[in-house]
């Protein structure tokens, strides 16, 4: 039996002999024969091993010619056959190394596809699942005393600063003599086996990779893989380890040693796939001021999310960042500006125990220990001409006000403006700066005079609006007359002017709820022909006193005040104009301003006595203006909602509170 055994499987390993083996062969080649006899013929062919062959091999060798063991009378191979022994043996070696190989590679793919996939599975995950699993994780480690959240790691520089000092290395260079340590926060990972994982690290706007390497890191391959299997994008990474480019020209960090400094327990929107910042400037793709921007391609678009969770949307849409950036640039701006021309910044109170310096809806509140009602200021006005009566002849504030009205795309209940007071200056001359402060902010933000915005929608072309000086002057009566055929009486406080204004509201179709005072009237007609036509950055001048409480009248024009409003993409930026400084006339203003008031206009301003008495201690000629911090930044932001430009915006209460992890599902996921 053996004898057969022996037989069938040297026809099937040695194929090359040509002559039927003799019995007295056999010894020579069972060593290599009888472990194999186990397996069936096709597993023999597959799996056999280097050595086996090697070994099998060896014991033909000794059936060759010159084997002086062979019995008497024995016929010994040709020499033909031991060529063709041989050359089958070479053939027979190189299938088995390019099956290995094959094997090999087949194996590295498993690998990695079970690693994406397992991946996957956690992206994949239901959120409330993920978020539970990584709460377990975390009580993991409690549990035998590890800290996941540690107090302190010593970064030595920031991205931005590694970026700025090795991002000139070459292509595949690897400075491994030096040391840096580096922390962001993961927004990316991917792996090549469970040896190599890539990381993007995001910080301060900006990435740089992470190339995590079995081989350079201090932990054995067991630790590196349970250590790189429990970090998930959204968490806050320290890592310590050496400069390099990778071949292709990614600046990379390649850590020694990491740490995971707070974990996110939430799950991520998905990320798009993002090139290297370097990439995105060289494509144009980086938003700056003045250039358009679309909304609709964010990673979490979803306006409720955004605007409720502010910190997502600066987690994962970087032009967001931007939009806040530009607007900290707006404001240190017009700081810069206003200091260089010798403004002091003063503060005054935001609560009030009358509402004034504007016409406005005004939020109360009350003050328990001094048992009043206040009022959260509408604007700053009273106190800084205030301020100027007492010898600050130059003041500026830049803050928060507060007004109790409608939220709608421009407005929102609270905001942010700056008003200066400038002494012995008139309106004229605040045109002037006006014209300078934003002309030199727009060619400072954006490099240019002009901004792309889209007025009409995202869905259509962009206007440009030109902020190159100087801007445009409407004058309000003469050009709403010319404009809408209208011939105003002159008496703008009488009854005839109401109803003659009534009318012409009614002619155009002006919608005008109650109470229709001449103010509100005016002020709806200006804003249908006039408004209308205010793209590029013009100034509305010469206000009628009805409209204007706190303004000084004209000097030319009865009935008229100098004031001017600046209108860009016809909505309303600044307001300014030489201010009213006789404290008989300032009184008789506020009474007809009570009269409104008492027709039911709540908008309308109240009589502060304590600003009358200031003013009769003496306010010098004085110049008063105002911006609107958020409506500015809008326009050089591509921005159509006020909630953009805002990091809180005011939102109503959601009926429920969130659950855990219902992001993802108000996320579009790329």
């Amino acid at each position: 039996m053996l004898n057969h055994l022996i037989k069938q499987h040297s026809k099937l390993i040695f194929p090359q002999l040509i002559k039927p083996l003799n019995p007295t062969h056999f010894p020579l080649i069972s060593a290599a024969v009888v472990p194999l006899l186990s397996l069936s013929p096709p597993s023999l062919r597959r799996i056999m091993s280097t050595s086996a062959a090697d070994s099998a091999a060896e014991s033909v060798g000794k059936l060759s010619m010159d084997d002086t063991n062979l019995p008497e009378g024995e016929t010994q191979l040709s020499k033909n056959a031991l060529k063709k022994m041989a050359k089958n043996k070479q053939k027979e070696e190189e299938r088995r190394k390019k099956e290995e190989e094959k094997a090999a590679k087949q194996a590295a793919m498993w690998s990695t596809q079970g690693q994406k996939a397992q991946a996957a599975d956690d992206e994949d995950m239901d959120p409330t699942q993920y978020f539970e699993n990584r709460v377990k994780s975390l009580a993991a480690l409690k549990e035998v005393g590890i800290n996941p959240y540690p107090h302190k790691f010593f970064e030595t520089m920031s991205i931005p600063e590694y970026i700025q000092k090795y991002g000139g290395l070459e292509n595949g260079v690897h400075l491994e003599n030096e040391q840096v340590s580096l922390v962001g926060r993961i927004m990316s990972k991917r792996s090549s086996s469970s040896k190599l994982f890539f990381y993007d690290l995001h910080w301060s706007g900006v990435k740089v990779q992470v190339m995590a390497d079995a081989r350079t890191s201090e932990l054995d391959e067991a630790e590196f893989s349970k250590f790189h299997a429990g970090v998930k994008r959204g968490d806050i990474v320290g890592l310590t380890g050496f400069p390099g480019k990778s071949k292709k020209g990614e600046l990379s960090i390649f850590p020694k040693s990491a740490v995971v400094l707070s974990h996110c327990l939430h799950m991520m929107p998905r990320q798009k796939k993002a090139g290297s910042a370097a990439d995105n400037e060289k494509k144009g793709e980086v938003w700056i001021p003045g250039k358009t921007r679309n909304p609709e391609m964010y990673v979490l678009k979803d306006q409720e999310t955004r605007y409720r969770q502010r910190y997502l949307d600066l987690m994962v849409n970087g032009e967001v960042r931007e939009i806040f950036k530009t607007r900290s640039k707006v404001i240190s701006y017009i700081r810069r500006f206003l200091d260089n021309m010798d403004f002091i910044e003063v503060e005054t109170p935001m609560m009030n125990m009358i509402p004034g310096g504007a016409a406005a809806r005004p939020f109360v509140t009350y003050h328990n220990d001094l048992n009043m009602k206040l009022y959260m200021r509408i604007a700053p006005e009273l106190y800084l001409k205030e301020l100027v009566v007492g010898g600050l002849g130059r003041v500026y504030e830049i803050g928060k006000q507060f007004r109790n009205e409608s939220i709608d795309l421009t407005h929102n209940p609270e905001f942010t403006t700056c008003e200066f007071y400038m002494a012995f200056a008139d309106y004229n001359d605040l045109m002037e700066l006006t014209e300078q402060m934003l002309s030199g902010m727009v060619k400072e933000l954006t490099g240019g005079y002009t901004v792309k915005y889209h007025a009409n929608g995202l869905d259509k072309d962009p206007i440009t609006i030109d902020f190159t000086p100087p801007f445009r002057r409407i004058d309000m009566i003469e050009e709403l007359e010319k404009m809408a055929n209208l011939n105003i009486p002159k008496d703008l406080a009488s009854e005839e002017t109401n109803k003659y204004l009534i009318d012409a509201c009614v002619k155009y179709d002006v919608k005008c709820p109650p109470p229709q005072t001449t103010t509100r009237l005016l002020d709806k007609l200006v804003g249908h022909f006039l408004e209308e036509t205010c793209v590029n950055p013009s100034f509305i001048i010469n206000h009628p006193e009805i409209m204007s409480p706190l303004a000084k009248w004209h000097r030319s024009k009865p009935g008229l005040t100098e004031r001017f409003e600046l209108f860009v993409n016809k909505h309303e930026v600044c307001n300014a104009y030489t201010e009213l400084n006789d404290p008989v006339v300032q009184r008789q203003r506020f009474a007809d301003q009570l009269k409104d008031r008492q027709s039911g206009d709540d908008e309308a301003m109240a009589l502060d006595e304590t600003f009358c008495t200031a003013l009769e201690y003496g306010l010098p000629p004085t110049g008063g203006w105002g911006i609107g911090i958020d409506r500015l930044t809008m326009l050089l932001t591509d921005s159509q909602n006020i909630k953009e430009v805002l990091l809180f915006p005011a939102m109503k209460p959601q009926d429920e509170p969130p659950t855990k992890g219902t992001v993802s599902a108000a996320v579009e996921e790329h």
